[in-house]
């Protein structure tokens, strides 16, 4: 249940997120959610896309770095306190939560949660037991 994310460094200067999306969007990859850390010199681009095997080989041929990491995506219920809930079943197994984003599908018009924690498989189980809708990659990846 973990999907693949890319971690891009780009410069901190204008047209940066351009010029990699214009690869992206000349090989026909479809960018499902797109985060952006920043600091004085660069950024770190986060991105979970609809082929990310193939945008990171076309990011490579271009000289592009992108490095592939594993991450959950969650859909907590529409209603108060359900990312608390999300937090406390990790903070209750003693899994720690590194970053967080959130993203919205097209046909489902609610907001997924994408986490990045340290025991990722633990994770997944414990959100499940709990009732916790742990997207599948299937469900990201579809056109």
């Amino acid at each position: 249940m973990l999907i693949k994310q890319l971690s891009i460094f780009i410069p901190n200067k204008k047209g940066s997120l351009s010029q990699l999306t214009d690869i992206l969007t000349a090989h026909n990859i479809d960018i499902r959610a797109i985060a952006v850390f920043d600091t004085a010199e660069f950024g770190i681009l986060r991105i979970v896309v609809d082929d990310p095997d193939h945008a990171v080989e076309i990011l490579n041929k271009e000289g592009v770095v992108a490095k592939v990491s594993k991450v959950i995506a969650v859909e907590p219920e529409d209603k108060p306190g359900s990312l608390n809930q999300i937090f406390d079943i990790l903070k209750n197994v003693d899994i720690n939560i590194e970053y967080i984003y959130s993203f919205i599908m097209r046909k489902k018009e609610m907001p997924y949660i994408v986490l990045k924690v340290d025991q990722q498989e633990k994770a997944v189980e414990e959100l499940t037991a709990n009732g916790i809708n742990v997207i599948n990659k299937e469900e990201i990846y579809a056109k």
